[in-house]
């Protein structure tokens, strides 16, 4: 399949009265509600979900395809816990520019979202996203499990972090050898709580992380509200990029302890050279806490 051709079936497929997501370049996950149209099914067949590909050019980009692939299913994994755990208060911790918040809009979530970034340059831009949507706040903090200030190291892109890179950090990515530091404010989650909940009749919590290596430290600063949060997600990491990173049997095991369990896991990055996972985004739930009775 020639270039061209792969430039327009996106739009042939989306005219054909279909839902159309774009993964890569030749690579689309088709979506009907009647027969179904393509050539690779993902699920039960009453979905009617379908990827649509250039088998020649999903070689040549595999690791891309991938990435792409599971961040779509991871999208719609997280959408379906949502409904099913009543989420109606996301806390979007490290929200860099509000992708999060922004992805979870367009799959249909209108609950409350409260963004936690501390970097000065994405707060502004935080802000910006969220200025027309009364129920997408932002406050210009970083979650830990002290009150205070600190030093984080500022990147380029996604990846600043309150820990220092590794070596293996610094020979995977570029980015993290272009770092300044910037004085920052944090907060404990059970300090703040109170008020991102307020005004949510029955508030059920879902709490999201990415925050470079600082995911258990913000769980430890729920303290004993960590019982309020219903489901989580979390970056574990395989391949620790930054010094000091807990590795994901400590974050699992952490988690686990809280009496969350896993229900899905995606990869986020890989190492290409070694076809390592570097880090796994893991969405766990409380069992107890699903308001559907499935009989």
């Amino acid at each position: 399949m020639t270039s061209a051709r792969r430039r327009i079936l996106g739009p042939l497929l989306a005219r054909a009265g279909v839902d159309v997501t774009r993964l890569e370049d030749g690579a689309y996950v088709v979506q009907r509600r009647h027969r179904p149209l393509a050539v690779q099914r993902i699920g039960p067949p009453r979905l009617r979900t379908h990827v649509v590909a250039d088998r020649r050019t999903v070689r040549k980009q595999m690791n891309g395809y991938q990435n792409q692939l599971g961040a779509h299913l991871g999208e719609e994994h997280l959408s379906w816990v949502f409904r099913e755990l009543g989420i109606n208060v996301v806390l979007d911790v490290g929200a860099n520019e509000g992708q999060f918040a922004t992805r979870l809009r367009r799959a249909g979530y209108r609950g409350r979202i409260v963004s936690y970034e501390p970097v000065r340059h994405l707060v502004g831009l935080l802000r910006e996203h969220a200025a027309a949507d009364p129920e997408w706040l932002v406050e210009d903090c970083a979650l830990g499990d002290v009150d205070g200030t600190a030093e984080i190291n500022v990147t380029p892109g996604k990846l600043s972090s309150l820990l220092p890179a590794s070596d293996f950090g610094k020979a995977w990515s570029d980015k993290l050898r272009e770092s300044h530091t910037e004085t920052i404010r944090i907060r404990r989650l059970d300090q703040v709580l109170d008020d991102a909940v307020a005004g949510v009749a029955a508030p059920r919590v879902f709490l999201k992380m990415d925050t470079q290596g600082y995911d258990l430290a913000t769980v430890r600063g729920a303290g004993d509200r960590l019982g309020e949060v219903l489901g989580l997600q979390s970056e574990v990491s395989c391949v620790p990029i930054y010094d000091g990173m807990p590795r994901m049997t400590e974050q699992l095991d952490t988690y686990e302890a809280a009496g969350f369990a896993i229900s899905a896991m995606f990869p986020v990055s890989r190492h290409r050279p070694t076809l390592r996972v570097i880090e796994f985004d893991v969405v766990m739930v409380r069992p107890d806490a699903v308001t559907r009775d499935h009989g």
